[in-house]
C-alpha cells in the first residue's frame, strides 16, 4: 500500500465532509469554444449557478467527457477546477475512466504525484485537502467475458493505493457488473472505499440488502427519484450523482427534502416532472450521431438556463466531437421546458 490509508470510513468523512457527505452529486458539464479548447469562462458560470445546490463534483465523469478527455485536456481542466473549488467552496471527486485497470492505477498515481508537486508537499492526503479533492472514481475493468475474480483483484490494486476511492456501476460502458460477493469483499477489505454510485439500473447491490458497512450509495440512473431515497429507513439509497443536477439541482434537491419531511405525494409529483423532461431530453440526444447522450441532453437544458428565451439566437454548445448540437434538437428541449413550466425568464449568463 502506497498511498494514504484511514482508518474507517467515518473518519475519511469527517476529514473530506466535516457537515456530513452531501445527497446530490453532479458530474459537471465540460464546455467548449469553437475551435475545441476548453471554454472556462463557461464552466465557471456554470458551476457558480449550480453551487448553492451541490457541493461535490465527479469531475470527468461520462457527462463531462471523462471517456474521452486526453490526459493533456484533463490536467489543464484539473488545474482550472481546483482554482474553483476553492473559490466556491466546493469539492471534487476525480473520476479516472479508462478501459483498463492498470492504467487508471497508473493515472492516479500520476494525478496524486503532481498533487504533491503542486503543493508542495510528500504527504498525499495534504495534498487532496488542499486541493479540494475528495478521492477518486473508478469502474471495472471493460469486458463481458471478464470473472469475478479477474474485477475483484483488478478493483484491489487500485484500492490498496490506499486513497478515498468510490466505485461506479456502469455496466452500459463497461459490459460487466461488480457483484455483491466482490462489493462485500472490497468493502470488508478497504476502508478507504467510502461511496458506491450505481448507474446499472438494475440496482442489483441495492436489492440485495448486503451490508454497506457503512459505504455512502449513491443512484446515478435517472427518472422516478422520489422511489429510490432515502436510506432509512427503506433500505434505498443515501443519496444521488445524476447527469441531470447540472439543470435541474434545485428541483432534486427539493425532491430529496420532501421526502424526509413525509410529504411522498408532493415528492412524487415533482419526481414524475423532471422525469419526463429528463427522459425525454436522453431518448432525444440518444438519436445523434456523434458525442455523449448525457452530455448533449444537459447542454442543450443548460443552454437556456444560460440564455433563457434568448437560448436559441445564441451559439450553439460545442461537443468534444467538435460539433455543435443543432438547432433542432436544442428546439426540441427548449418545448420540453416550456411544457413543463421549466423555462427560465432569463439566464445565469
Amino acid at each position: 500500500m502506497i498511498g494514504v490509508q484511514v482508518q474507517s470510513r467515518m473518519e475519511i468523512g469527517q476529514f473530506h465532509f466535516p457537515f456530513g457527505i452531501p445527497r446530490l452529486w453532479c458530474p459537471p458539464l465540460t464546455h467548449y469554444r469553437p475551435d475545441g479548447s476548453l471554454d472556462t469562462n463557461r464552466i465557471a458560470s456554470h458551476l457558480r449557478q449550480m453551487s448553492p445546490y451541490v457541493q461535490t463534483y465527479l469531475v470527468f465523469g461520462s457527462t463531462g467527457d471523462g471517456w474521452e478527455l486526453s490526459d493533456e485536456e484533463m490536467s489543464l481542466l484539473l488545474d482550472f477546477l481546483i482554482l474553483q473549488a476553492e473559490e466556491l467552496d466546493i469539492r471534487l471527486l476525480i473520476g479516472v475512466l479508462r478501459p483498463d485497470a492498470d492504467v487508471a492505477r497508473r493515472r492516479i498515481i500520476e494525478i496524486v504525484g503532481y498533487l504533491k508537486q503542486k503543493c508542495d508537499t510528500g504527504d498525499p492526503e495534504t495534498a487532496l485537502s488542499q486541493c479540494k479533492i475528495c478521492g477518486f472514481t473508478v469502474c471495472a475493468p471493460k469486458g463481458r467475458e471478464l470473472s469475478q475474480s479477474f474485477i475483484r483483484q483488478k478493483l484491489f490494486e487500485i484500492l490498496d493505493l490506499g486513497y478515498p476511492t468510490a466505485l461506479y456501476q456502469l455496466p452500459q460502458v463497461t459490459e460487466n457488473e461488480i457483484d455483491t460477493e466482490t462489493f462485500a469483499y472490497l468493502a470488508d477489505g478497504f476502508p478507504n472505499f467510502y461511496l458506491f454510485k450505481d448507474t446499472s439500473g438494475k440496482d442489483n447491490i441495492i436489492r440485495s440488502k448486503v451490508d454497506r458497512r457503512g459505504i455512502f450509495m449513491v443512484r446515478g440512473m435517472e427518472g422516478d427519484y422520489h422511489r429510490w431515497y432515502p436510506a432509512e429507513p427503506e433500505g434505498l439509497y443515501d443519496g444521488f450523482l445524476l447527469s441531470s443536477a447540472n439543470c435541474f439541482a434545485p428541483q432534486l434537491k427539493r425532491i430529496m427534502d420532501l421526502k424526509d419531511q413525509g410529504k411522498h405525494e408532493e415528492a412524487e409529483l415533482l419526481s414524475a416532472k423532471i422525469s419526463r423532461v429528463v427522459m425525454d431530453g436522453l431518448a432525444q440526444a440518444g438519436k445523434l450521431s456523434f458525442g455523449n447522450t448525457f452530455a448533449n441532453s444537459n447542454k442543450a437544458f443548460d443552454h437556456f438556463f444560460a440564455y433563457g428565451k434568448d437560448a436559441l439566437r445564441m451559439p450553439p454548445p460545442m461537443t468534444h466531437s467538435g460539433n455543435p448540437l443543432p438547432e433542432e434538437f436544442l428546439q426540441y428541449a427548449g418545448d420540453l421546458l416550456e411544457d413543463e413550466d421549466l423555462m427560465p425568464a432569463e439566464g445565469y449568463l
